[in-house]
């Protein structure tokens, strides 16, 4: 009870109880989840399953306050579970080393009470977001590039990401290409913890609400979505053993980038659709593949324009 009492004068015993008994599915080891997992284990949640495939970098150690210098190389999901049991031993931490994709989400998220969306990837937001939607699953999602971010309270009852975020912009930022700053990621990794507390004892009035912070001016913002629409998830994300053999099969990326190869694939760039571009067969799926989504997404937006057959996107990571 003195490890929580200054936290129960202010939700109760009752709360404190719920928080306990609670489990927590936790995407992403990095600057997000360091806030994010420390006060969560702080509050005393009861069981925190994290999963993340990256091992710490020195280009990392800026923002994800959890790791030190002597990590790198190590494991994210490790290294964060061996501070987290040094934190509150009373809650079980569950590490887990391997990327999220359509094929395991649904284990992931298995018994969770909440997800929380702390990956710095677009596609793993959407198949998350898809999931909960269809399981009513509570998740708290969050994204910070450069100074700015948003934090946001999806499905669980309420609309999920393809409401708010239907469509893509041309380009799509992420904190390896365009940067970020560690204070920012602080604020908005808070946000999504105080948000998960809140759900977890019981208020749920996060859920259905967006809200942004911007850093050069100091201010936030946001707006709630209770009634926006939820539009069908197509295209949806596919994992890569769900690949046929008869599927139209489009390699996006060049020749240098690394990642899984596919040796069925066609080699192509999202110039290629489009009107009198590329098309597959009449009975064909079109699987289109990138190392992020984004292009895959981009080509199944100019190739839905004129073929009305299915479409699938490939997220291949690195």
């Amino acid at each position: 009870m003195t490890r929580y009492s200054r936290q129960t004068a202010v939700l109760g015993s009752a709360a404190q109880e719920q928080l306990t008994g609670a489990s927590v599915l936790v995407i992403g080891a990095g600057g997000l989840a360091a806030p994010v997992t420390q006060y969560l284990v702080g509050a005393g949640v009861g069981h925190i399953r994290i999963v993340d495939a990256d091992t710490v970098s020195l280009s990392n150690l800026h923002r994800q306050t959890v790791f030190r210098a002597m990590d790198i190389g190590l494991p994210k999901v490790h290294v964060i579970a061996k501070a987290m049991t040094a934190l509150n031993p009373d809650t079980t931490i569950e590490p887990i080393h391997q990327h999220v994709d359509p094929a395991n989400i649904s284990n992931l998220c298995a018994g969770m009470t909440l997800t929380l969306d702390c990956a710095d990837s677009f596609a793993v937001s959407y198949m998350a977001s898809d999931h909960c939607l269809e399981r009513g699953q509570p998740l708290i999602s969050a994204s910070v590039i450069g100074r700015d971010g948003y934090v946001g309270g999806f499905s669980g009852g309420k609309p999920g990401l393809r409401a708010v975020f239907p469509t893509l912009p041309d380009h799509l930022g992420s904190c390896a290409t365009d940067g970020v700053l560690g204070p920012s990621v602080g604020v908005i990794g808070s946000l999504q913890a105080q948000m998960a507390m809140a759900i977890l004892t019981g208020d749920d009035r996060s859920l259905g609400q967006l809200v942004t912070y911007d850093a050069c001016t100091f201010r936030f913002g946001g707006f709630r979505f209770d009634t926006a629409s939820n539009p069908t998830p197509n295209p949806a994300f596919i994992a890569l053993h769900d690949i046929a053999a008869t599927d139209f099969l489009i390699d996006l990326r060049a020749k240098d980038e690394h990642g899984p190869y596919l040796p069925h694939a066609k080699c192509h760039a999202v110039s290629d659709f489009g009107p009198h571009g590329l098309t597959p067969q009449k009975n064909q799926r079109a699987v289109l593949a990138c190392r992020s989504g984004l292009r895959a997404w981009q080509a199944a937006e100019r190739l839905s324009q004129n073929w009305q057959g299915e479409i699938k996107l490939l997220a291949l990571g690195d």
